[in-house]
């Protein structure tokens, strides 16, 4: 679904001391799979939304070549954008309108046949139907990101990109959102999320990339990640039986053996 290969983003940052270079990502490979969740785990600032963002067509990339659901990045943003679903941090969802509206008006822009009946599938989808005609305002952090994801998924794309879909969310609504995900891809959607938080990638993702100041540091399933770095966890022994060293490594673990820092200690996981 997603082939990229050292992409690269540089910005020019402009303060008080004059301009400098920023290297947002320097050399992202990633492969996703059809039907997979694929999790992009790190701290603030390791480049994360700058990667989903240059998937979603939205920033071009200074080098380096993707092909996403069979279109390339550079040569077919357009199909590109007709194949994906895109969630940004903010979420998009307007103050002023109702959600049905919104979500109605996403539908005609992207051509539906029916943007009335299709609203209403995906709304009722993610259990919005009795809340459909209040505006944005009125409505929880957790609704205005199922209607959020909503806008993203009218169209019926095949892959959804999330950007730190549950920033902001309380355990209860996060917990209902990562049901949301998961459905998603029972339902045979491809999902690529943006996280820092370690819980999530582990509950969530099929497979995942750790990424730090701009590069990948680990890439596989959480417990293969686990698994590398479990020789330099003790073996416990918990009322007899004998524990293997992975069972209780974590993701923070192997964040720690790439980068000699702890993913906690970024903020990142507060």
């Amino acid at each position: 679904m997603i082939h990229v290969k050292g992409l690269t983003k540089t910005f020019t940052a402009r303060g008080p001391k004059g301009t400098r270079t920023v290297d947002a990502v320097r050399g992202v490979d990633l492969e996703v799979e059809a039907g997979q969740i694929y999790g992009v785990l790190g701290p603030n600032g390791a480049g994360k939304t700058t990667t989903i963002r240059m998937l979603a067509t939205l920033i071009r990339p200074d080098a380096g070549t993707a092909t996403i659901a069979g279109h390339d990045l550079l040569g077919e943003p357009g199909e590109i954008r007709r194949a994906l679903g895109y969630v940004s941090q903010a979420g998009g969802v307007e103050e002023q309108s109702s959600a049905r509206a919104q979500v109605t008006f996403a539908a005609r822009l992207y051509g539906v046949a029916d943007p009335s009946g299709a609203a209403d599938r995906v709304l009722k989808r993610f259990d919005l139907a009795e809340i459909a005609d209040r505006p944005g305002r009125t409505l929880s952090g957790g609704q205005r990101r199922r209607v959020a994801i909503a806008l993203g998924l009218v169209h019926s794309p095949p892959l959804l990109l999330l950007d730190e879909p549950t920033t902001g969310l309380d355990p209860q609504n996060r917990a209902n959102l990562w049901d949301r995900v998961r459905e998603l891809r029972e339902q045979g959607t491809s999902v690529l999320l943006s996280t820092h938080y370690l819980e999530e990638a582990d509950a969530l993702c099929d497979r995942l990339a750790i990424v730090d100041h701009g590069v990948v540091v680990a890439e596989g399933t959480p417990a293969e990640l686990k698994r590398e770095v479990s020789g330099d966890v003790a073996t416990l022994r918990l009322d007899g039986p004998e524990r293997a060293p992975h069972d209780r490594t974590t993701l923070d673990d192997v964040f720690l053996a790439r980068t000699g820092r702890s993913l906690r200690d970024t903020g990142a996981d507060a």
